[in-house]
């Protein structure tokens, strides 16, 4: 059985992005990248929203051969895992081992988890919210980043409450922090 895990990277003040729909402030350092890349091994399978696939589709997309290693290394994990894409507009997938999904239904996540020998990441706050309020997600992992943007789209979609038990907190150097939190059963 996987692991349902919820990643995001905010400001301090909660955003992944701000009132513009920038998030250039929340690029990871080397070291940072490098981090979550190691994190993402574990994840053959990535849950997406539409909006938050058209972003990462670049990994399966471009060519990183001439970035970074860490980037490398990144576009790597992203391209061997399978996606699924929640979306009532999507005609189809622009990159390989994705599938579109038109609604998002709790029981058939629940049943991919449990069918699963795998982590599966899930990403977008809306969606991550509605798993969230489905019980689905057994870790969140926040990377905070050092800076307030005052406003923008917070990390989760609505008021929800939860009680999460701390797991695992690191400081990287620069000043962003990991946490990572349980789900309360």
């Amino acid at each position: 059985m996987g692991n349902l895990i919820y990643t995001a990277m905010t400001s301090l003040d909660g955003y992944i992005e701000d009132e513009a729909g920038n998030f250039d402030w929340s690029v990871p350092t080397p070291e940072v990248h490098a981090f979550i890349n190691d994190l993402e091994r574990t994840a053959g399978t990535h849950l997406y929203g539409r909006r938050l696939y058209e972003v990462m589709r670049v990994w399966g997309t471009e060519d990183f051969s001439a970035e970074p290693p860490e980037m490398q290394d990144y576009a790597a994990i992203w391209q061997a895992a399978e996606k699924v894409v929640y979306s009532t507009t999507l005609e189809s997938p622009s990159t390989p081992r994705t599938r579109i999904e038109r609604t998002f239904d709790a029981e058939a996540v629940r049943a991919l988890k449990a069918s699963v020998d795998h982590d599966l990441a899930i990403g977008g706050a809306a969606l991550a919210t509605r798993a969230l309020e489905a019980g689905l997600v057994d870790e969140v992992r926040l990377f905070i980043a050092p800076v307030l943007v005052g406003g923008g789209k917070p990390w989760l979609a609505s008021a929800l409450q939860a009680r999460l038990h701390l797991l695992e907190e690191y400081p990287f150097p620069g000043g962003m922090v990991y946490l990572r939190y349980r789900t309360a059963a």
